[in-house]
């Protein structure tokens, strides 16, 4: 129910029971004759009628500025509390009621004490990744290194073999069947396309981190090397700002699996990689115009958008999917942004 008819349907209520408690009371000690109370007149208006109306006008009127005032307040709190929820500022465009200081004194508290653990939450991830680096950064050099040195040894000579061996039947003993020729020359293209793909998975493999570079280099990079390899239009709107390690790395982690989920699900033509940072917040938005998919049957274990969405709520960050059948996805998340100095832009 409304908060205004709340509060006139209850002062309409109580004046009335006041009345019937009062009049009773009235009745039963001081009237003998009920008669004359029932029968007497106002202005041919009846007494009763007069009686119970007055109770009900001062119980709508009373009820109408209790309401009224009420209400004045919960909008004000309603409203604080929504832009703490957005993590927005607290405005001051409205005037702060009369009685409420200490309630905004308070959200004011309360917004302060979420900016803290917000922080702190990107501090500790910013801890964690520089952790993880450091532990894992060795390590992963050493296996890249292993992979590249058995794919180089093994599977690359293989292939130098076989298009050496491939040369020298064309040259020194050339079929005379013109079908069989082309076959061959099939064969050898296939081997010599192949050693090109080798020498490319060897120069381009890399670690998922972003090693060394800022998440817009790593971006533009990983964006240029996809424009160059899939037959798909991409266009993005990278802008520069600064922030934390911790923060760059889930960021980045989110853009690789969107990126991933697109390539193998989508079927898109197109997609647009956006990361900026407005209003006191870094957004990333992903949009693609591929198939879609319907939200209602959304699996709620799909472990890629799960990823997604933890890794964003590690850093503090809201998270939103939004998909319709043929039209297309739209990612996109938001994460505070936080000065050096720890003040929230």
């Amino acid at each position: 129910m409304n908060l205004l008819l709340r509060h006139i349907s209850t002062a309409v209520l109580y004046s009335i029971i006041l009345t019937i408690l009062v009049t009773g009371v009235t009745l039963f000690a001081f009237v003998d004759d009920w008669s004359t109370i029932v029968n007497k007149k106002i202005e041919d208006i009846s007494f009763l009628f007069i009686l119970f109306v007055i109770p009900v006008t001062v119980g709508i009127i009373t009820g109408i500025v209790a309401g009224i005032y009420w209400r004045q307040r919960v909008h004000f709190v309603e409203k604080r509390m929504e832009e703490i929820i957005k993590g927005q500022k607290l405005s001051f465009d409205l005037e702060i009621p009369k009685g409420l200081e200490q309630m905004q004194h308070h959200l004011e508290q309360i917004q302060h004490k979420f900016r803290m653990q917000t922080e702190h939450a990107q501090r500790l991830a910013t801890e964690r990744a520089v952790e993880r680096e450091q532990s894992l950064q060795e390590i992963v050099v050493q296996e890249r290194n292993r992979l590249a040195r058995e794919l180089h040894d093994s599977v690359s000579q293989q292939l130098f073999a076989a298009s050496m061996m491939m040369s020298t039947i064309t040259e020194t003993n050339p079929p005379q069947d013109e079908t069989m020729k082309k076959q061959l020359r099939m064969v050898e293209n296939m081997i010599q396309q192949s050693q090109l793909e080798m020498r490319a998975l060897l120069l381009h493999l890399r670690p998922v981190a972003l090693k060394g570079k800022s998440l817009q280099e790593g971006t533009k990079e990983l964006l240029i090397e996809l424009t160059q390899k899939v037959p798909m239009q991409i266009d993005w709107n990278i802008e520069d700002f600064t922030v934390d390690k911790g923060v760059e790395d889930q960021l980045f982690r989110i853009i690789q699996e969107a990126l991933s989920n697109t390539l193998r699900h989508a079927k898109a033509n197109s997609l647009h990689v956006m990361l900026v940072e407005r209003d006191g917040n870094i957004i990333l938005r992903a949009t693609d115009d591929g198939v879609g998919f319907d939200m209602k049957k959304l699996k709620t274990g799909s472990y890629g958008l799960q990823n997604m969405r933890e890794r964003a709520y590690e850093i503090g960050g809201s998270y939103k999917i939004i998909s319709f059948p043929n039209q297309g996805t739209r990612l996109e998340v938001k994460v505070p942004y936080f000065n050096e100095g720890g003040e929230m832009e």
